[in-house]
């Protein structure tokens, strides 16, 4: 995951480590899951769980970074799209 701040807002980017790098393709669309954007800190999913909870932003994919997202609260599984069999879901707190 990488945590990035810009003034009170904090954007969570996190991944499932084995999908860095790939690129995801459904139809039209093609997501590449950029080491870039979503590599920084390797960590278990109470990691996230513990930053997530400090986010204003979060852009996750992957099973268990979605999942962990969902059992939080933060996002509803209808919101959820799936690229090529996987999840990808992003909320903004408002």
């Amino acid at each position: 995951m990488k945590i990035y701040r810009q003034g009170v807002e904090v954007l969570v980017a996190a991944c499932d480590a084995e999908l860095l790098g790939k690129t995801l393709r459904k139809g039209e669309i093609e997501f590449h899951v950029s080491s870039d954007f979503y590599d920084g800190i390797r960590g278990d999913e109470e990691m996230l769980r513990k930053h997530l909870s400090m986010a204003t932003i979060a852009n996750l994919v992957g099973k268990r970074s979605v999942g962990c997202g969902i059992e939080m609260g933060m996002i509803d599984e209808e919101n959820i799209l799936s690229i090529d069999g996987i999840p990808h879901a992003q909320f903004a707190l408002l």
